[in-house]
């Protein structure tokens, strides 16, 4: 069973910076496509940032040139540091894989808990 534990979230002002973390555990994590989420309040969740088994990236409009994602191999881990942050990204924040395969039934997908984002303006 693939769990996803999230941490790092928390308050910054407009301007500010975040570092999200998603530790990965329950299945070989090189194999597996990394992304985040967000749901702001009262909206829905929505895609925010990738990365592929071989850092392959892809990022929303609103986000790029600001939020940076990354994985680390040997821990397990993909992060989203979160540069000049906006009111508007207030959100809470989940971590997802999904594994890569050439089979559609095979590309399980799974859900962290989430971590809550607030930027105060």
């Amino acid at each position: 069973q693939v769990q996803l534990v999230e941490s790092g979230g928390g308050v910054a002002h407009t301007g500010g910076s975040l570092r999200l973390s998603c530790e990965f555990s329950g299945s070989p994590f090189v194999i597996y496509t990394m992304a985040w989420y967000r749901q702001p309040p009262g909206g829905q969740r929505d895609f925010v940032s990738s990365i592929s088994s071989d850092s392959i990236t892809n990022y929303e409009a609103s986000v790029k040139g600001r939020f940076t994602i990354s994985r680390d191999n040997s821990k397990n881990t993909v992060y989203l540091q979160m540069n000049s942050l906006k009111p508007e990204d207030t959100a809470v924040y989940f971590c997802h894989s999904e594994r890569e395969a050439r089979a559609a039934w095979a590309r399980v997908e799974n859900w962290g808990q989430g971590t809550q984002v607030t930027v105060s303006s």
